[in-house]
């Protein structure tokens, strides 16, 4: 898995909400996903962005900030989140997902899977 914090003009986050009959549903994370076989971190998070919310990601926009480490009953699961303030095109819900743009400091209201909650400090350290 890999996750993005897209950063608008206004230094605002984006959440997107697991939409009902998938796993998590209702709780609100990160936009991304998995990583296939062979696919780097990076390609992964250009690929997801775009099947998610038909936005264009260039490689250099992408800066690495922290990661997650979390057990799940049946796996483990390391996942990096990168930040990304510059992409093309304009972010739509193409997965059936609520999407809610969110200041740093409101992060917590919203209620995540217990992989993207850990990333909340680093995110909002980096953003004030």
């Amino acid at each position: 898995m890999v996750a993005a914090a897209l950063v608008d003009v206004d230094n605002r986050v984006l959440l997107a909400q697991r939409p009902e009959g998938k796993q998590l549903a209702g709780l609100w994370e990160f936009p991304g996903g998995k990583i296939d076989a062979g696919e780097r971190p990076e390609e992964a998070l250009i690929r997801e962005l775009k099947e998610e919310l038909g936005i264009a990601v260039k490689p250099p926009c992408l800066a690495p900030l922290t990661f997650a480490s979390h057990a799940y009953d049946d796996f483990h699961l390391l996942m990096p989140l990168y930040v990304c303030r510059r992409w093309e095109g304009f972010v739509q819900p193409l997965d059936g997902q609520a999407l809610k743009w969110v200041r740093p400091n409101d992060l917590r209201s919203y209620p995540m899977p217990p992989a993207d909650a850990p990333l909340i400090p680093a995110l909002q350290d980096l953003l004030g």
